[in-house]
């Protein structure tokens, strides 16, 4: 498997939606944690966006998944990068 980071640019005027989808956004995510997917995950601290390393095949299966998002069925996600990441040093690092 390799790493991905998906990162999520949020609008301010989404806010209210993200504050309602919340829950189930983050219950989605604790899924895919548990499964050992989701690797990590959390928003930036001034709320524009979120980073989120996922463990999967390619990237077209990270597009694919983040489908599922109750953030993005619900249209709260103002753009979505996804790009496969090789750590060199630190804790991902293998």
């Amino acid at each position: 498997m390799s790493l991905f980071v998906v990162e999520y640019t949020y609008s301010a005027d989404t806010v209210a939606g993200r504050d309602e989808h919340r829950p189930a956004h983050r219950e989605w995510l604790g899924e895919l944690a548990e499964q050992k997917t989701v690797v990590s995950s959390g928003p930036f601290a001034d709320g524009s966006g979120a980073f989120i390393i996922v463990d999967a095949a390619d990237a077209a299966t990270v597009e694919q998944l983040f489908t599922h998002d109750p953030f993005a069925r619900n249209g709260l996600v103002t753009a979505t990068r996804i790009v496969e990441w090789v750590p060199v040093l630190g804790e991902f690092s293998s």
